[in-house]
């Protein structure tokens, strides 16, 4: 597709509809995330959902020096209905487990790329130079914030870092020292990340994306802002967080045998600032230990953490390894044409020092929290 074709498609998606004078801006760690649209309900709401980040930062990036350029990146979400487009966008491949159609792609330019969610029509269209989401964005908010924190993902990615399939907290505020719990789908990251929430030090770092790289003296742990997003077994079974099931949701929930809520996929955002209180979410901090996720809440054995080397034990680390996903675009403005194998060796260098723990057994996460606290927290 030629560039003149391209600019006619953006015209065709955006019709008359242009974006409103005033945005958002949003910022992360010495990086602006500027979001424009022509729907102030959308601003608002999604100002709303990133409160925490309205406040200007002075702060380096995590993949920079103090005294760099800082950077700016705008995000266009235009409210409308599903594009009609009769074009022929290509499946991407989702990873081992995952059987759903999620995602579509077409690509325009060698450095432009079409994509499009299957299930709600949402149209995306991605350049070095452009981040243009057009589509009915007040009801797929999330989409809209996924997006966001894709261009902010495929930044970190530019300077080097490495996505992992992982929750992060600072266990101790005071120490500063971030932990990694790592695992495939439905195996209780988030749960066990909003367990260890409950220590009054304990800051969220990252819900289920967390990036890591070597830098100075060791490994680096870098978040996204992204909320928890969870199924509601995760609720029912937490006092603090319960109230954001309806009540007759969680009535209905109540009745369901457990492995039927285990796999239950009904997702809901938590607020970390309203149900923590505020300075509860912290960006980046050094990486001092990761937990490889290996039980099963059906399991007769008790719950079990024990030390391991991955240098030794590399069938784990498919649990932390995260392919980056066809939102990802490097320097040179190239995407992934299908999903890709990440390197073991990349991810084996950048934990090198960083203690590297096995949980097995029944997934008990009280025992678990109280375990990984008597491990690292002190």
């Amino acid at each position: 597709m030629t560039t003149d074709n391209v600019e006619r498609l953006r015209h065709q998606l955006l019709g008359e509809r242009q974006p409103l004078p005033r945005a958002v801006q949003f910022h992360i760690a010495g990086v602006t995330l500027e979001l424009r649209s022509n729907n102030e309900n959308l601003l608002a709401k999604i100002a709303h959902y990133m409160a925490h980040l309205t406040a200007p930062s002075t702060a380096a990036s995590p993949a920079s020096d103090a005294n760099d350029q800082l950077v700016n990146i705008t995000i266009t979400a235009i409210e409308a209905p599903a594009p009609e487009l009769d074009l022929a966008f290509k499946d991407w491949k989702r990873e081992p487990g995952k059987q759903s159609r999620k995602d579509s792609y077409l690509a325009l330019t060698p450095n432009t790329r079409l994509l499009r969610k299957v299930r709600t029509g949402m149209v995306f269209l991605q350049s070095p130079t452009e981040a243009l989401v057009v589509g009915p964005c007040l009801k797929n908010d999330n989409q809209v914030i996924n997006f966001i924190n894709n261009q902010y993902m495929n930044y970190l990615q530019q300077q080097g870092w490495l996505i992992c399939h992982a929750a992060g907290v600072v266990l101790d505020a005071h120490q500063n020292q971030a932990i990694a719990l790592a695992g495939l789908s439905g195996g209780g990251k988030s749960t066990l990340m909003l367990t260890l929430m409950e220590g009054e030090r304990t800051r969220f770092v990252s819900n289920d994306r967390l990036f890591i790289k070597v830098e100075g003296n060791g490994a680096q742990a870098a978040g996204v802002p992204k909320l928890p997003r969870v199924n509601p077994g995760t609720l029912l079974n937490n006092l603090r967080l319960v109230s954001l099931l309806p009540t007759a949701r969680q009535q209905a929930l109540t009745n369901l045998p457990k492995q039927a809520l285990w796999e239950l996929e009904e997702k809901y955002d938590v607020p970390i600032t309203a149900c923590y209180g505020e300075g509860r979410i912290q960006h980046n901090a050094p990486l001092k230990a990761l937990f490889i996720l290996n039980w099963h809440h059906a399991a007769d054995a008790e719950t079990t953490i024990t030390q391991v080397d991955l240098n030794q034990r590399r069938e784990l680390l498919p649990a932390v390894m995260k392919s980056p996903g066809p939102f990802y675009q490097d320097s040179e403005g190239h995407f992934l044409d299908g999903d890709i194998r990440p390197k073991p060796e990349k991810y084996l260098a950048a934990l090198k020092g960083v203690a590297c723990y096995e949980i097995t057994g029944r997934a008990d996460f009280a025992k678990a929290a109280d375990a990984i606290t008597s491990l690292v927290g002190a």
